[in-house]
């Protein structure tokens, strides 16, 4: 769909009674708005210039002069880029050189300026509108583009495509850019990051065969910014249009068809678009269609006959009668881009970014807290607001509003005489109609009760209102009766940790979740509700969602959204429960991607560093769609030291992902969980365990083994055979066999923190060549001797004892670490690291 400012759309065709001036234009023609079947057209009449009737049809009907795509009806080109005028208008080209658009009254609308020396007008076969003195071209459409860039029209600095209050420009460094207002920069593309120039003039061009491509001296050769979806079909004509939506498109039109196709666009979410919907529109998606609304009753459509022009408040905040209060939106985000100078960024919680807009000294009109593990809320300090609603959005925003008032009826003559003349006071009445009603309902809840009392359902009431707390993000505390009946008695059994069991629930609204019973839980109620707090707290995309808890005498239970996928592990290897379903490449590669977010998150940009302590693939989910999810993140802290001690000794497929400082009695920090994770991509990319031993590895541990054979060059012969018959990403699988190896290091200060192995795997960061990882026989007795023996020099350069605790660096282990801040963990891992004596 072409869309132009005033929503302009091409009716215009080749009739039988055409005026075809394909020779030169002479100063003096003139085109007439009430004859539009009157052009100037090229040479072969590939385009045409003429009046075009506005669409949808205005009263009385208005008309544009502009220049067409005779084979399928584009506009390329407009005088005053739209600008209409009634049937009276005409379009002229002057004895002065000039173009010329006026309206009937005969007030100019456009004009383009004196070319003095003037003596022809040509429209060529390109699309281009040329005035010329006979040997020098003196103005062409070209070089004075509208919305439209056709092909062979070179697009340079300072040029600027305009539609309505959206703009497209190229600038020096060779980047691309949408602006909203000439202020609002919400669209950038660069060139490839492997170019490294210095750009002296670049040049945007569209090639007639799809190839939208930036060319300049300092460049050898052009380089290409976007591909048509027909890249390189013949018989098309393809144009890049800057809509009334904001957004750039590629749109390609085949001879004769009149239907122009839109083959790319620069935002792939329309919603992403800024002010889309106008001020204080909430855009949101009806099938694949945009669609504007407002944020709720408290605001009226500007325009009802058009949702995009945006929505005001029905009382404005100046006139509140009493105080303000913030409108709470779910998956809702109010577009901030870079660098705008309409909000402020805090680093808070949902109930800081809702209060602090709501009770801050400083003007705030909105905000919006992101749940997707950063932190961040932006605080809108100017009365616009680009919104945007999505179920797939993490965040939740707020807008401040008056609180709804509903202003009663003026009361008619004869209701008036009738209420002066009442000898009953008001107060009377209302207190006998409150009194009322409140005898109704304490009556019908009476009998309610009494029916519902042996009801089952009456039992999961409390959980039904408790649910309106999980929809707010806090977590539910259910019964154990509650939990027991969800669970039909603890029979649907999904699996068995070092945790405890976990078991398939049902809750009373119909949700679907894991119930896991604990087991070594010895704290009190008050403490347990802490740590379960501390872990509800943690929302980002690829951690489990921890929905409530259950602390009811001896019982200790958490729920669990729960992941239809299962856990990694039964994808990956095969055993003889488990076939290993195959995964492909493309999902192991986000596995691991997601895996390492979630750990950089519990890591890195929570309050308090979270070690997570038990890193394996049996402890990473996958929901319906394979995005990886990291669980059972802050249990350990919950497990009793002895009973803790029990489990990671004992058989619980933690074997092979110890970090040497755990068998060392070493300070376990978040380079414990690196380790782990190294050795969870190895994993990943080979189908199979870490610890195996077998004739193929040469006996060896397989990490060694595959250390060795990437130092052969032999990438292929560590891959998943499984995956021999696919396409993968051999680049993608040499980024993680290089962070695996970074990552299970022995020396804690030379793994990488987690952010950096994200940039590892994303490929943003350079990877060195890794040293080679150590064998470290895992045992209690043995394989602590032998690395603190062969270790001792090493720990003290990071200021560790190998005699035994420092005083100054000493840190309480208890499963889970927690710095201070949940930064600079590199820092935190060096400073705290120390040795247990042994006794």
């Amino acid at each position: 769909m072409y869309l132009k400012t005033h929503s302009l759309f091409l009716t215009l065709f080749i009739s039988t009674i055409i005026i075809n001036t394909a020779a030169a234009i002479t100063p003096g023609s003139t085109l007439s708005a009430s004859n539009t079947n009157q052009t100037w057209s090229s040479s072969s009449s590939t385009f045409s210039l003429g009046f075009v009737a506005v669409q949808p049809p205005t009263s009385p009907p208005s008309f544009i002069a502009a220049i067409v795509y005779s084979g399928g009806a584009p506009i390329v080109w407009s005088a005053g880029n739209g600008s209409a005028v009634d049937s009276g208008g005409s379009f002229q080209f002057l004895s002065s050189g000039a173009l010329r658009l006026v309206n009937g009254s005969g007030s100019t609308v456009w004009d383009s300026g004196a070319n003095p020396g003037a003596t022809s007008a040509t429209l060529e076969e390109s699309g281009n509108l040329v005035i010329s003195n006979g040997t020098t071209t003196l103005w062409s459409s070209f070089e004075n583009p509208t919305d439209t860039l056709l092909p062979s029209q070179n697009f340079s600095v300072g040029k600027v495509l305009k539609s309505g209050s959206y703009s497209f420009s190229l600038i020096k460094s060779g980047n691309l850019t949408l602006k909203w207002n000439d202020s609002i920069l919400f669209w950038t593309q660069g060139l490839n990051s492997s170019v490294n120039v210095s750009l002296k003039s670049p040049v945007l061009e569209l090639q007639s065969i799809g190839l939208l491509q930036l060319s300049d001296a300092n460049l050898s050769t052009p380089a290409v910014v976007a591909y048509s979806s027909d890249y390189a079909d013949s018989n098309t004509l393809r144009v890049l249009k800057l809509d009334d939506d904001g957004n750039l498109r590629i749109y390609s039109t085949l001879t004769g068809s009149g239907n122009p196709t839109a083959r790319w666009s620069a935002v792939q979410d329309q919603c992403e678009v800024y002010a889309y919907c106008g001020n204080y529109g909430i855009c949101s998606y009806n099938d694949s269609s945009p669609v504007c609304g407002c944020p709720s009753e408290n605001f009226d459509m500007i325009d009802p006959n058009d949702s995009r022009k945006g929505c005001r408040r029905k009382v404005s905040l100046d006139s509140c009668q009493g105080t303000a209060t913030m409108l709470t939106l779910d998956h809702a985000q109010f577009l901030t881009y870079p660098p705008e100078t309409q909000s402020q960024v805090f680093f808070s919680g949902i109930s800081g970014c809702r209060g602090n807009c709501l009770s801050g000294s400083s003007a705030c009109f909105a905000s919006t807290s992101l749940s997707d593990g950063t932190g961040l809320c932006y605080q809108k300090s100017v009365d616009f607001v680009s919104g945007y609603h999505s179920p797939a959005l993490p965040s939740t925003s707020f807008v401040k509003v008056c609180p709804p008032l509903v202003p009663n009826p003026p009361p008619s003559s004869g209701e008036t005489v009738k209420q002066k003349s009442s000898k009953v006071p008001a107060w009377v009445v209302v207190v006998v109609i409150l009194g009322t009603l409140l005898c109704l309902v304490a009556l019908e809840g009476g009998l309610w009760m009494w029916c519902c009392r042996n009801s089952t359902r009456f039992g999961g009431l409390s959980a039904q209102y408790a649910l309106l707390e999980y929809a707010s993000g806090a977590p539910v505390q259910f019964s154990y009766k509650e939990l027991e009946r969800s669970t039909k008695g603890f029979k649907e059994k999904l699996g068995a940790g070092g945790f405890g069991a976990v078991y398939r629930g049902i809750l009373v609204n119909k949700t679907v979740v894991a119930v896991k019973q604990l087991e070594g839980i010895e704290q009190g109620e008050k403490q347990f509700r802490m740590e379960v707090a501390t872990i509800s707290s943690t929302h980002h995309l690829n951690l489990v969602r921890l929905i409530g808890f259950c602390s009811e005498g001896r019982h200790r239970l958490l729920v669990y959204e729960f992941m239809k996928n299962g856990s990694l592990d039964n994808f990956l290897f095969q055993t003889e429960e488990h076939s290993g379903k195959l995964l492909n490449w493309e999902y192991r590669y986000n596995i691991a991607l997601g895996t390492a977010k979630g750990i950089t998150y519990l890591h890195e940009e929570c309050r308090d560093c979270i070690v997570h302590c038990d890193i394996k693939p049996e402890n990473i989910l996958l929901d319906e769609n394979y995005i990886a999810k990291v669980s059972d993140f802050g249990l350990a802290k919950l497990i009793t030291k002895d009973h803790r001690h029990r489990t990671l000794t004992s058989v619980r497929g933690t074997r092979g992902y110890l970090a040497p400082e755990w068998l060392a009695n070493l300070q376990i920090t978040s380079k414990s969980d690196i380790y782990s994770y190294g050795m969870v991509l190895l994993e990943i990319v080979s189908g199979r365990r870490n610890f195996e031993v077998s004739d193929e590895t040469n006996r060896k541990k397989f990490s060694i083994w595959a250390y060795d054979e990437f130092e052969k060059g032999n990438i292929n012969g560590i891959l998943d055979k499984r995956l021999a018959d696919q396409e993968v990403d051999m680049e993608q699988v040499r980024r993680m066999l290089q962070a695996s190896f970074w990552c299970i290091q022995e020396l804690p200060s030379q793994r990488p923190p987690m952010s950096r192995v994200v940039q590892m795997l994303e490929g943003v960061a350079e990877i060195e060549k890794p040293p080679a990882p150590k064998s470290v026989m895992e045992g209690p007795v043995s394989g602590t001797s032998t690395y603190l023996s062969s270790n001792a020099s090493a720990f003290s350069t990071v200021g560790a004892s190998p005699h035994g605790p420092s005083s100054s660096s000493s840190f309480k282990t208890s499963g889970v670490s927690t710095f201070p801040s949940g930064r600079n963990t590199d820092k935190a891992t060096s400073s705290l690291l120390h040795v247990q004596s042994e006794t």
